[in-house]
């Protein structure tokens, strides 16, 4: 989930058809509080467009724009936010039939001009030129001979939008968004994990069954390690100023949230 605090709203996935919605944080906060009856009239949240089916989806801002890139059964769709009287996400640019099923999307800019959609398949990593819709691979694992598991597209800091981060099963690979190899070095888990995430100290984290793994994003180091008492699975919900949010994955059972404070030297406690 993603909270835009300055437009009023959250972004999540919802439902049982996996729609995209948008709430709205006034009215999230009078069903907590009760105190504002005009809130409570009104209608709390709004689907993004009528799709269905949504498999993930990431808020990107470039300057003064916020847009919303969201990976659908075959197709990924780009939104961008229209500020008042519309106040809400529009139709940009819709990529369908893909031939590799999108799994996980990211947007990025390069060096300011050209928008390119990043996104995560069981083949691989693969890009489409907005402008041109030109789709092309990425990264293919070809040392693995099955469908991989993909966790993480992370866009480096300070590289003009062009160099990344991809991270499949236990290990992360840097590429740039012409499919160039940019590092001899092949980032590896200590064990598979359930969720992996870039948070803002320019760290990832890595959510395995035995421990919490913080590594540095430019380099693959182990930082930190923090043990689980007991084998669970966790994913990450998001990061909210010194905290990071995630929560237990169970089937057919009620999730338990947790939280992580962000130390200043990194180290965390949760």
């Amino acid at each position: 989930m993603d909270v835009l605090e300055g437009l009023n709203v959250l972004v999540t996935i919802s439902g049982k058809k996996n729609k995209l919605r948008v709430y709205y944080l006034s009215w999230l906060r009078n069903k907590i509080l009760h105190n504002d009856p005009e809130v409570e009239k009104k209608q709390g949240w709004v689907n993004v467009g009528e799709l269905e089916g949504c498999v993930h989806y990431k808020v990107v801002k470039y300057e003064r724009i916020k847009f919303l890139v969201l990976a659908l059964k075959n197709a990924v769709e780009v939104y961008a936010w229209a500020p008042k009287p519309y106040h809400k996400f529009m139709a940009f640019k819709s990529f369908g039939d893909l031939v590799h099923k999108p799994l996980l999307v990211d947007l990025t800019v390069e060096e300011g001009q050209r928008l390119k959609v990043i996104y995560g398949s069981c083949s691989g990593f693969h890009a489409v030129d907005v402008d041109s819709g030109a789709v092309y691979d990425i990264y293919l694992p070809t040392h693995i001979q099955t469908s991989i598991q993909c966790h993480a597209i992370i866009i480096l800091p300070n590289t003009d939008g062009i160099e990344l981060l991809v991270c499949y099963e236990d290990e992360g690979v840097y590429v740039n968004t012409y499919g160039r190899i940019t590092k001899d070095v092949v980032l590896q888990w200590g064990e598979m994990p359930t969720s992996v995430a870039y948070i803002r100290s320019n760290q990832i984290m890595g959510w395995g069954e035995k421990a919490i793994e913080i590594r540095s994003v430019e380099t693959g180091h182990l930082d930190g390690v923090f043990m689980h008492k007991r084998a669970q699975r966790l994913k990450f919900l998001c990061e909210r100023n010194d905290k990071v949010f995630f929560a237990s994955v169970r089937t057919g059972g009620a999730s338990q949230v947790y939280f992580m404070t962000l130390g200043r030297s990194s180290l965390m406690s949760w």
